[in-house]
């Protein structure tokens, strides 16, 4: 009778070690697929990150193991852009571009080029001859067709969309004067749509500025695209660069960029999504990458870490603009993050240089932060 009481009591013991396994089981199941922010924005948009050259290398295995489990779009930070792509002319180096490609086709990744022409990081040669002077027009755009032919071409298939220019549209609305302009014009973007088209006609083709809240610039970037489009050239989307501040700029001014680009008829991406919790050297600074200012103490406060106020701002700003890109997601088809933690972000050494900023979704130790759980709760909702 005891003999029988004891097994009775361990096959107890057992059934329910048995249901609380299987209770846990089902709980990390669901913890693993419920609280990913891919998970969370499914058939809404695509969820990215900016891949540095040590990621790409698999120097930082941790984050990495970030990318694969939270996000589903990457893009890479610097290694396809000319300067590195195409050092010297004709002498192009895709080592680190073909690991970025593979990467993303091993792990099912949604892949953008950035950037086929930009002013900065732009290799010298590009505009030059063997004097030193600048080359003629015939030149550069037959230089220009050369580079977007051949990095293009190379992806073919694989790049589900390009960021063809970057930055040519001024705060004001003016073109920027870069060397393009100074030597083609206006016709340098036509041209650099045109070759991106030629060489892979199925990929998304799209521009890519800083400041697009700014009206000055939304106005500038919408007469250009419509120009574009009343010549018959492909425009597909517009990145609206993220780089923002806990003050700047006004989440209505943001919305009404949103609806404007949205209104030519094209997609609407954030791209180089980060919220910089420092104080900005002067207001309403845009990503001019050539800006440097002088270190001061005063303007690298949190060294040691971010007060709670200040970490609540951080929160409440993100959840406030993510409920704005959930609000338009119907006219939106990407959000894509500067890096993956805080340890990778640029903004700690810009505009200012040897600063500690906290700017993305994921500590320095990729642990997420709280307002990760928070965005995932509110994307639940729509």
């Amino acid at each position: 009778m005891i003999e029988n009481s004891k097994k009775n009591i361990i096959l107890l013991i057992l059934i329910a070690g048995s249901i609380v396994g299987l209770g846990f089981s089902i709980k990390s199941q669901y913890l693993r697929d419920e609280s990913s922010l891919k998970a969370a924005f499914e058939g809404k948009f695509h969820i990215g990150a900016a891949m540095s050259s040590r990621h790409i290398n698999n120097q930082n295995q941790p984050s990495i193991d970030v990318l694969k489990s939270h996000f589903n779009s990457i893009v890479a930070e610097n290694n396809m852009k000319s300067g590195l792509i195409q050092p010297r002319e004709g002498e192009f180096n895709f080592e680190t571009a073909d690991k970025f490609i593979e990467f993303g086709e091993a792990n099912d990744m949604h892949i953008i080029g950035h950037t086929l022409i930009w002013h900065s990081q732009a290799p010298r040669w590009f505009f030059t001859d063997s004097n030193g002077d600048d080359v003629s027009a015939e030149v550069l755009t037959q230089r220009m067709k050369d580079h977007i032919h051949t990095l293009v071409g190379r992806y073919k298939g694989k790049v589900k969309g390009w960021d063809v220019v970057n930055e040519a549209i001024l705060d004001d609305g003016s073109w920027r004067k870069s060397k393009f302009y100074e030597i083609l014009g206006e016709d340098f973007v036509k041209l650099a749509f045109q070759f991106a088209h030629e060489a892979d006609p199925e990929a998304a083709l799209y521009y890519n500025d800083y400041s697009m809240a700014n009206e000055g610039k939304r106005a500038g970037v919408v007469k250009m695209v419509k120009n574009l489009q009343d010549q018959g050239i492909r425009v597909d989307g517009i990145g609206m660069q993220g780089h923002l501040g806990l003050e700047h700029p006004e989440i209505e001014e943001f919305e009404k960029s949103i609806l404007a680009y949205a209104e030519l008829g094209v997609t609407v991406m954030i791209t180089e999504l980060d919220i910089s919790v420092l104080p900005s050297p002067r207001r309403n600074m845009g990503a001019e990458i050539s800006t440097n200012v002088d270190y001061q103490q005063s303007l690298n406060p949190y060294t040691e870490g971010l007060p709670e106020n200040v970490q609540n701002q951080f929160d409440e700003r993100y959840l406030s603009f993510f409920k704005l890109f959930l609000d338009h997601h119907d006219k939106i088809s990407r959000v894509t993050f500067w890096g993956i933690n805080d340890g990778d972000s640029w903004k700690n050494g810009w505009p200012v240089r040897g600063r500690t900023d906290y700017p993305l979704l994921f500590n320095r130790d990729n642990t997420p932060k709280s307002v990760v759980r928070d965005i995932i709760e509110l994307a639940a909702r729509y």
